[in-house]
């Protein structure tokens, strides 16, 4: 069987980052790649993964050494390495077996099951996946293969819900007998499966259903019936949010840092799986290897949530509440929005008048109140006042931004004049 155009397009070799001269024949492209484009999913950033019969680490290597790329092993025994580009990542691995068909019979699903012979533009399909692929079915090539991989287990709903395909009963009926293997996988590695399912609205329902056939209770114990109805909630008031205040919805995209591919659309939904009160979830999210940033971003949303709902919070309790929500705002606001009552039942009118005030300074980069622009800076403090370097300083430059935010402060002057004022006053008391 050969590929469409379409498809054989996608997967030229002059779209790769090295010569397919370098590799040996026969090689083979396996994998996502070769399942995304036969049903025409394009891919930002380029992913290949191939299978030679011998010497992959070598291979790996030399392409690596040709193109001054980097070079990763990953698995000595079963010769396995990785080649990194700056736009692109090229696993190779030793062929499992006499024959890619062989091969291919050790994988997780049909449709990640299917090789392509980039000499010959020749398709090897022994399990059918081509057919599921078509019928938009994730079907296991045997219990036994899940088995030997548990975190194959999770991978079913994520790939269903990033390929928008279903899972087929039978192999749905096997991870559930299955679902007590995950915890022999390292958590780090079901956290990035679950990452993806938090990322966006399409992974909620299949996180649910993970959640149902045994597979998320292993790791958030605290996780509730209503937390996971509660997913929902999330994904419709960053919605709601988004259509109110665009560039909210590009910000709920971010990942929390470069190094950490959790989006705060994720971090408000983990919210929604740990314990209510903060200390005890900080205790589990630890537990399940978090990030201090994530932690601390997921504690934040938990504990100022409910502060939204507060109409009267005069401009310095604003100031507070942006000095301690920090970086975690847009995740604390989608939060708060899932639990103000029914999401569906709010209107824009609502919306505007219960959040619009934070909202707007949070979204202003000049406002003082969410984004405070020191007059004055400590060591001036301690020069101008002449005294000692300590809490007192910080207090001072505390009131300082706080008077400068409520219009009674403009220049540095009037800040250095201002805390000497508070000094004596707090002198004579």
């Amino acid at each position: 069987m050969t590929m469409n155009d379409s498809a054989v397009a996608q997967l030229a070799p002059e779209n790769w980052p090295f010569s397919l001269e370098l590799l040996p024949q026969p090689a083979y492209l396996v994998g996502g790649a070769v399942r995304d484009a036969l049903i025409g999913r394009s891919r930002e950033y380029l992913d290949l993964d191939f299978v030679v019969p011998q010497g992959a680490v070598k291979l790996a290597r030399a392409i690596a050494h040709h193109y001054q790329a980097g070079f990763v092993l990953l698995d000595r025994e079963r010769q396995i390495a990785r080649v990194v580009f700056p736009h692109a990542t090229v696993d190779i691995a030793q062929q499992e077996g006499a024959s890619v068909e062989t091969d291919l019979h050790r994988r997780d699903f049909t449709v990640n099951a299917i090789a392509y012979n980039p000499h010959t533009q020749e398709i090897i399909d022994p399990l059918q996946g081509l057919l599921d692929l078509q019928q938009g079915v994730m079907r296991m090539i045997s219990p036994a293969n899940l088995k030997d991989d548990p975190l194959r287990l999770m991978r079913a709903y994520r790939q269903a819900a990033q390929l928008g395909f279903t899972i087929e009963s039978n192999t749905q009926a096997t991870i559930r007998d299955l679902a007590s293997h995950i915890t022999n996988v390292a958590t780090e590695r079901v956290r990035v499966e679950i990452g993806y399912l938090l990322a966006t609205p399409q992974g909620t329902p299949w996180i649910t259903s993970a959640a149902e056939d045994g597979l998320i209770a292993p790791l958030f114990k605290n996780a509730t019936r209503e937390g996971f109805k509660q997913l929902a909630a999330v994904d419709s008031a960053a919605a709601l949010l988004a259509k109110t205040w665009p560039s909210l919805e590009g910000r709920l995209q971010e990942y929390v840092r470069d190094t950490i591919k959790t989006t705060w659309l994720g971090i408000a939904k983990l919210a929604c799986l740990v314990h209510p009160q903060p200390e005890i979830a900080e205790i589990e999210l630890q537990e399940l290897t978090y990030s201090r940033a994530e932690i601390r971003s997921i504690t934040t949303a938990l504990k100022l949530s409910s502060r939204f709902t507060l109409t009267n919070m005069t401009l310095r309790e604003q100031y507070f509440f942006f000095q301690e929500v920090g970086i975690a705002f847009t995740a604390t606001a989608v939060l708060a929005l899932s639990r103000d009552n029914l999401v569906e039942a709010m209107s824009d009118d609502k919306l505007q008048s219960s959040y619009a005030s934070l909202i707007r300074r949070y979204l202003n980069p000049d406002d003082l109140v969410a984004h405070p622009t020191p007059l004055v800076s400590g060591k001036e403090i301690i020069i101008a006042l002449k005294i000692p370097a300590s809490p007192v300083v910080g207090n001072l430059l505390m009131e300082i931004a706080i008077a400068q935010a409520e219009g009674k402060l403009s220049t540095p002057t009037e800040a250095i004049a201002f805390a000497r004022q508070l000094l004596d006053e707090g002198n004579r008391q």
